[in-house]
């Protein structure tokens, strides 16, 4: 085998690696949309906020592909392909426990617009949205961070 027919193989191994630890991601977000989903139906709104805050910040060792961004993308890809609609406390609740089981300091976000008796859930970290347009905190006034 060449040097070439090797080093393609790597890239080869490394691509399909990449796509399957991405596929894992988004199989992991669209369980935890499950998940929020079925506490959303069975359960109080406050078991989902107190399950919310005791998601622990995990440290993750190795190889990951858990950046925000390809967490993001795959909690968008999960949402797509639910089979339902999902609400944004749905997403972003599941969003903020999947950046958290990934080592991301996520919090979650409610707000709300009095005038027009609108409410808005999002997911920041170290208080970047990363779910949702980047001006929602100008849009909603701030309810509750955690």
């Amino acid at each position: 085998m060449t040097v070439d027919a090797t080093i393609n193989t790597v890239q080869s191994v490394a691509v399909k690696q990449s796509r399957l630890m991405k596929l894992s991601l988004v199989l992991e977000a669209w369980i935890l949309l499950l998940r929020v989903d079925l506490i959303m139906k069975f359960r109080s709104p406050e078991f989902l906020r107190t399950r919310v805050k005791r998601q622990p910040v995990c440290i993750r060792g190795g190889f990951t592909a858990g950046t925000i961004e390809n967490l993001a993308h795959a909690m968008d890809i999960a949402c797509v392909f639910y089979f339902r609609r999902v609400l944004c406390l749905q997403c972003s609740s599941a969003t903020t426990i999947h950046m958290r089981k990934h080592g991301w300091p996520a919090r979650l976000v409610t707000g709300a617009r009095t005038v027009l008796c609108d409410f808005h859930a999002w997911t920041e970290v170290e208080g970047i949205v990363v779910n949702d347009k980047p001006y929602m905190r100008e849009i909603y006034r701030v309810w509750e961070v955690y």
